[in-house]
């Protein structure tokens, strides 16, 4: 069965590897995206690591989790904001004020809320954690 959305399984994953206490979980297939999330995620402080391990296809990558997520997934649909929309998401997918990150991709690149914030950029809310 083909995967619709490589990184909802991706985070999905990584939440279920969290939640029952295991210290690394493969992400299988590899993406630029998710590539991207996962750097959002250990620069949050919320993974320890992660490496992209090449197997002649795809390619995977192997995180090294810490116990640090409640709970983490993709947001779909993916929706547009602005600069200035970020409380109005945070109010639907984090539990409380400035507790967790939203996950944005802008035109920068992939970003938490915070630094999209702080540059004054908009784009597609993809993903949060906390």
């Amino acid at each position: 069965m083909a995967d619709n959305d490589p990184l909802s399984n991706a985070l999905s994953g990584v939440n279920n590897a969290e939640s029952v206490g295991h210290l690394s979980h493969t992400v299988q297939p590899a993406s630029n995206v998710i590539g991207s999330v996962l750097e959002v995620f250990y620069d949050r402080g919320y993974i320890d690591g992660f490496e992209f391990v090449d197997d002649g296809k795809a390619g995977n990558f192997e995180v090294e989790l810490k116990g640090a997520i409640n709970k983490c997934g993709a947001v779909k649909p993916r929706y547009e904001t602005g600069a200035d929309e970020y409380e109005k998401w945070e109010k639907r997918y984090l539990p409380a004020r400035d507790y967790g990150t939203l996950i944005v991709s802008t035109s920068h690149g992939v970003m938490s809320h915070y630094e999209a914030r702080e540059e004054g950029l908009g784009g597609q809310v993809i993903a949060y954690v906390y």
